[in-house]
């Protein structure tokens, strides 16, 4: 399966009958999938089946997706609704007989009064309704399958970017692995050779015990097991690249572990090469984390 990013966007319209309709898409970041649909009133009937094929095509992302919808070459009739009109009429005089010297009010001024107009349109047919219902939900369809390609095109470009810093993890991993000051012969060096400047110095301390410490110190500062955790990371992670997918929440968990074991490596280092290179670690593996946040 191909990889998706959770951002796309998709626009389209079309003419069924006397009425044109056009549809926007748009998909933004997120922790589930969240579809927030917007439709004129009357056009229920849509949601339900484009909701349906959203979720059915979607797993993470808010997408929002706004119709409109407009009625065009229908005649339009225009009357006086007569009992409204009375019932102005009635008041003006009311108030033409309480109000001395008041001007008396123009015919287009009363007209222009809420109500007093209607303009109505005919009546639109069952099967015209349902032809276009038909043709707006095919015509958001459509558009999901666009926005499903936008998702894919991104996804491909952030596989090759997350693919990359695999390769610069992996890489800095094997210059940890190679790096002569991690060795614990190395470590035991440095520390016996700190001890017995110690032993110079004064007579107070018990070299015994101190040889002991050093020797618990270097096994502590052993980074076997976060070098291996970091190459297992790595496999995993190529493994779901490979496998494509909705695999975003899963290489995001597998992020925080890289994470924690570049931490702990970085922690653990007495040598000034291999802290650079658990600094760098820590940077590339937290530009891995930021792309894997786009992914679906």
């Amino acid at each position: 399966m191909a990889l998706s990013s959770m951002t796309g966007f998709a626009r389209g319209h079309g003419v069924t009958g006397a009425y044109a309709w056009s549809w926007e898409i748009k998909s933004v970041n997120a922790k589930g999938l969240d579809l927030r649909l917007r439709l004129p009133p009357g056009w229920d009937a849509v949601e339900s089946p484009a909701r349906k094929n959203a979720t059915e095509k979607l797993s993470r992302g808010t997408v929002y997706a706004n119709l409109t919808v407009e009625r065009k070459g229908v005649q339009q009739t225009v009357k006086i609704n007569e009992s409204v009109l009375n019932a102005v009429l009635a008041t003006l005089e009311t108030l033409d007989n309480r109000i001395v010297g008041a001007a008396r009010p123009t015919p287009d001024g009363i007209l222009a009064l809420k109500g007093v107009i209607e303009v109505t349109e005919e009546d639109e047919r069952e099967e015209d309704r349902a032809a276009a219902e038909k043709a707006i939900i095919a015509g958001f369809d459509k558009l999901l399958a666009d926005l499903i390609k936008m998702r894919n095109e991104e996804g491909a470009a952030l596989g090759r970017i997350l693919s990359s810093r695999l390769d610069e993890i992996a890489s800095l991993t094997a210059r940890a692995e190679a790096n002569p000051g991690r060795k614990a012969e190395a470590i035991k060096a440095r520390l016996a050779e700190q001890v017995a400047t110690l032993l110079a110095a004064s007579t107070r301390f018990d070299s015994d015990r101190l040889h002991q410490e050093a020797i618990l110190i270097a096994s502590k500062a052993d980074i076997r097991e976060e070098l291996d955790r970091l190459v297992s990371h790595v496999d995993q992670a190529r493994k779901m690249l490979a496998e494509g997918g909705p695999v975003g929440r899963r290489l995001d968990f597998l992020s925080q572990e890289l994470n924690r074991e570049s931490n702990t490596l970085t922690a653990k280092s007495n040598d000034v090469e291999l802290t650079n290179i658990g600094l760098s670690l820590k940077s590339t593996v937290e530009q891995f984390r930021e792309q894997v946040q786009n992914l679906e």
